[in-house]
């Protein structure tokens, strides 16, 4: 399992070897966010652009999107 961040969401990828993907999902926040890609490339560029999705979908329903947690209390 590889965990990446984009503005300071984190996520884990991993394989899915039924499937042939890599899958992915937000884990610090309380919203499910996932994505999937071919490759890497692709789950890395699917994870940036589903956290943009959920930003924006946020902004055009007047939601103050859930924050990601630091893990500090």
């Amino acid at each position: 399992m590889k965990t990446i961040t984009y503005k300071n969401y984190i996520a884990y990828i991993e394989p899915d070897i039924e499937d042939g993907i890599l899958v992915g999902r937000v884990v610090n926040t309380r919203d499910i966010i996932g994505f999937h890609g071919e490759t890497i490339s692709e789950a890395i560029e699917s994870f940036h652009a589903v956290i943009e999705e959920y930003l924006e979908d946020c902004k055009k329903r007047g939601l103050t999107p859930n924050k990601p947690y630091s893990g500090r209390f």
